[in-house]
């Protein structure tokens, strides 16, 4: 006679309520749902449990032995049941509401979809509902998802691979960024140990003078200390410049009122010469005085002549409103005088008789240059020059 719990196939679980255990489910479901529903740490943690010590077997060892193990009742498929209803209590509450074959079969269809597998697959092999046609098919379809599954994991390893590559890729980029940052960062150092040198340099330079400023500022406070009059003595030192000023002021006054007198005394002269002078020069002297007034203000250069006719030119010269200037010629007079003052004359008497050589050429060269009016006179005296001015106010007339 068998044991109830040896049984093959699910007859009774078909006419009942019960839900299966794993020991009653067909053998070829056994291997997908250990690999499927039990991760491999789970699973060795319980038959490290049952059997009392660490195994020493590898995962696949452990999973043949699980599986082969389930096709009882024994401690290690009690555990196993235990832990598989357990873990998915809630897939199997929603399977219990399934009252058929298709009820099970959409309920397994849709966790299919969802990806929930492993939870619906214990759920939907145990429920009392589940065929034999439906328990194979189930089983195929986990085959399918394992392979998908697979794919998966290709794909997620080669995933994997790339970021692995990017991940090395990228850390060997940090490393040349976080070298580069080193040298930056001790570059900046530097440049702030500089900046920071250069600064308490400036600092410094800073203090010295503050201190330069604070010294000086002490010694002009003890120098005026020990000069207590020195404020009246730079009112004198103003007071000695203006009085120098003053003076300089009288004395161009006095070079001034010098200048009237010998005019004055140029003048008398002029009168004794023309009544000692004969008719003719006396004739000539007073046409020039009554000549037409288009001398005035016009500036008259005498170059040449003796020193001693000079005040007497200056006479006839003024007398017809004209201003005098003269210049010897180069005999006393320094020449380079002589430009300027060929520059500032509106009328040149040039006396050839008393002039250097030199100088005679330099005023026919300027008057030539210029178009200014020069007259040339033979003989130096008196009478020559009212000449000359004569023909002068006649000649503008």
């Amino acid at each position: 006679m068998c044991d109830k719990h040896t049984l093959p196939a699910t007859v009774e679980g078909l006419q009942g309520s019960r839900r299966r255990r794993v020991w009653e489910l067909a053998q070829n479901s056994h291997c997908p749902l250990v690999g499927v529903a039990l991760p491999l740490g789970v699973l060795r943690k319980l038959v490290e449990r049952v059997t009392g010590g660490r195994l020493l077997h590898d995962d696949y060892d452990i999973h043949v032995g699980a599986v082969s193990e389930c096709a009882l009742r024994n401690p290690l498929s009690e555990a196993i049941q235990k832990e598989l209803e357990r873990r998915y209590a809630g897939d199997i509450a929603r399977f219990r509401a399934a009252r058929s074959e298709d009820e099970v079969a959409t309920l397994w269809a849709q966790a299919v979809a969802d990806g929930n597998v492993p939870g619906a697959f214990w759920a939907g092999l145990t429920h009392p509902r589940c065929t034999p046609g439906l328990e194979q098919r189930m089983c195929r379809d986990i085959h399918m998802v394992q392979h998908r599954a697979g794919a998966c994991v290709r794909a997620d390893m080669d995933k994997v691979k790339a970021l692995l590559a990017d991940h090395a890729r990228l850390l060997r980029e940090l490393e040349k960024a976080q070298q580069r940052c080193q040298l930056l960062q001790k570059e900046k150092s530097a440049q702030a140990g500089r900046h920071e040198q250069q600064m308490m340099q400036a600092r410094a330079a800073a203090i010295a003078k503050d201190t330069d400023i604070h010294g000086l500022r002490s010694a002009l406070a003890e120098l005026q200390a020990a000069v207590p009059e020195l404020d009246a003595r730079k009112r004198l030192a103003n007071r000695v410049v203006q009085l120098e000023e003053r003076e300089q002021a009288l004395r161009g006054q006095v070079a001034a009122l010098k200048e009237e007198r010998d005019a004055a005394r140029a003048a008398q002269a002029v009168a004794e010469a023309m009544q000692s002078s004969p008719a003719p020069v006396a004739a000539a002297r007073l046409d020039a005085v009554e000549a037409p007034v288009r001398l005035f203000r016009r500036s008259v250069l005498c170059v040449g002549g003796r020193s001693g006719s000079v005040p007497v030119y200056r006479d006839v010269v003024e007398r017809v409103g004209a201003q005098f200037a003269h210049h010897d010629g180069g005999l006393e007079d320094s020449a380079g005088q002589l430009d300027a003052s060929l520059a500032a004359a509106d009328l040149v008497i040039c006396q050839t008789g008393c002039i250097s050589h030199h100088a005679y050429w330099r005023v026919k060269d300027h008057c030539k240059r210029t178009g200014k009016r020069c007259i040339f006179i033979d003989k130096p005296s008196a009478s020559s020059l009212l000449k000359s001015l004569q023909e002068v106010a006649t000649a503008e007339n």
